[in-house]
């Protein structure tokens, strides 16, 4: 290796998504090596399991990013690696290996619920789940999701969009109700996303929903005529599949039929309110039903606890003091409300920072300002000659081979894909993928032409 020795660092990113990718770029091109240990086998996270299966030009490109940035000598990369106590490798096993800093990328792997009675009941799913089965992200594509003809989704943003998209234009259901605590003019989703479902949109059903809330929304200012004219096309949906909204409703219970199946869904009626330029929900007490096959929660999503950081409604607790190089409010490092101490060395970006907020974009922005704070750490301490820095990386894999952990490098990653686009090839489609992490590490170690090692400057480590 060409850099100063001594200077350089070796820094942990737990999560290959795109906020980690990102994060690694950053830190590689200050000088550091970098070890990015993913849940998954695959890198991309939410940019390879999370955007719509469909969306070939979009993937292909973020793809072509992320193998760029892995294929930085200075990045190495271990997939199929859960942390977290009893899993692949635990947090504390790390920071004993040494490393100059942990960065969580994570993203926000836990699921949210409501809390309502009910909502676990068979066909009650969440968002996430769902997006990751029709994305084939183990094991999530193994489980079956039994949805029925009528279903209701939580929600308003393009994640609602992305799950209509695949219940109507893939699983040819009969109705999709989209159920939303506020307005019409409160949602969140991008009007050129909705673009793929709206031929499904039931607008006679839609005029009637508004003229419905019409009082409650001239309570608070808005014109309900400009908000017709917006809302209300001149289409007609098809006869057997439609797109409804259900305006101003809050869930309150999910009844399930006499083999624990959901069959309705009971909401309560909104009024909204003006809390300064906000319109905010209130709720009226009053009751509503609607009758459903399965109701799926797109409400964002929570951290994953598992991890071992301080977790706290649903978000790791971070620091209420600034950080230098930090010009916001800090949030990037976890903070131990025990001791009133931020853990130092320890770093969050990302949905692990702020779960469910933005996409690629967002998570590329995130982890470059994180970046910062976490370089700027790093040049007040000492770094490691070479010789050290591949002895930190050779202890992790045989951590890694004690605990039974069938890790992936990203040589590997490169295998599969080779294999993958040849059975797209086959099969006259842009894209293929195996949906089992058992075909995948088949497929791996049929195609490793020696037992797995990782390179390191003063010699391959791992199985011989």
């Amino acid at each position: 290796m060409t850099d100063v020795e001594g200077k350089r660092h070796v820094v942990a990113v737990i999560g290959a998504g795109p906020a980690g990718i990102y994060a690694a770029r950053k830190l590689a091109e200050a000088g550091h090596v970098v070890v990015l240990l993913n849940r998954d086998i695959k890198p991309g996270g939410l940019a390879e399991y999370g955007i719509f299966f469909d969306k070939e030009k979009m993937k292909e490109g973020l793809r072509k990013q992320f193998k760029r940035i892995l294929s930085d000598p200075k990045v190495f990369y271990f997939g199929h690696v859960t942390v977290g106590q009893g899993k692949a490798v635990a947090l504390e096993e790390l920071q004993r290996i040494g490393f100059s800093a942990i960065v969580v990328s994570a993203g926000a792997q836990g699921t949210k619920k409501l809390g309502i009675p009910g909502e676990d009941c068979l066909s009650v799913y969440h968002a996430k789940d769902v997006v990751y089965h029709y994305n084939k992200l183990p094991p999530f594509s193994q489980r079956p999701y039994e949805v029925g003809r009528r279903v209701a989704i939580i929600g308003m943003g393009n994640v609602m969009v992305d799950v209509a998209n695949w219940l109507l234009n893939y699983k040819k259901v009969s109705e999709v109700t989209v159920v939303a605590r506020r307005g019409p003019k409160e949602k969140a989703y991008d009007d050129s996303e909705f673009e793929v479902v709206e031929q499904y949109l039931d607008n006679e059903d839609m005029r009637r929903e508004i003229q419905r809330i019409a009082p409650r929304l001239e309570v608070v200012g808005q014109n309900v005529e400009e908000i017709l004219k917006t809302f209300v096309k001149e289409t007609v949906p098809p006869a057997d599949c439609k797109l409804r909204f259900r305006y101003l409703c809050s869930p309150h219970q999910v009844i399930a039929d006499n083999q624990g199946k959901v069959a309705a869904l009971e909401v309560e009626v909104n009024d909204l309110v003006l809390d300064g330029e906000r319109t905010v929900a209130k709720g009226t007490g009053q009751l509503s039903r609607i009758d459903l096959d399965c109701v799926i929660y797109a409400i964002g999503d929570q951290v994953d606890s598992a991890i071992g950081l301080p977790f706290s409604r649903g978000a790791f607790v971070t620091s209420p003091d600034k950080l230098p190089g930090d010009p916001s409010p800090s949030l990037y490092q976890p903070y131990d409300p025990g001791t009133g101490k931020v853990l130092e060395g320890l770093y969050l970006v990302g949905w692990s920072r702020n779960a469910s907020v933005g996409l690629v974009g967002v998570a590329k922005k995130d982890a470059e300002t994180g970046m910062k704070v976490v370089n700027n750490y790093l040049a007040s301490k000492e770094g490691f000659a070479s010789a050290v820095i591949d002895q930190k990386i050779a202890t992790l894999v045989n951590k890694l081979e004690a605990n039974k952990a069938s890790f992936v490098t990203k040589q590997d990653i490169e295998l599969l894909e080779a294999v993958e686009k040849e059975e797209a090839r086959k099969r006259e489609t842009w894209e293929y993928k195996f949906s089992t992490d058992e075909e995948m590490l088949t497929v791996i170690s049929a195609k490793r032409e020696q037992p797995l090692q990782v390179a390191v400057a003063n010699g391959p480590v791992g199985k011989s």
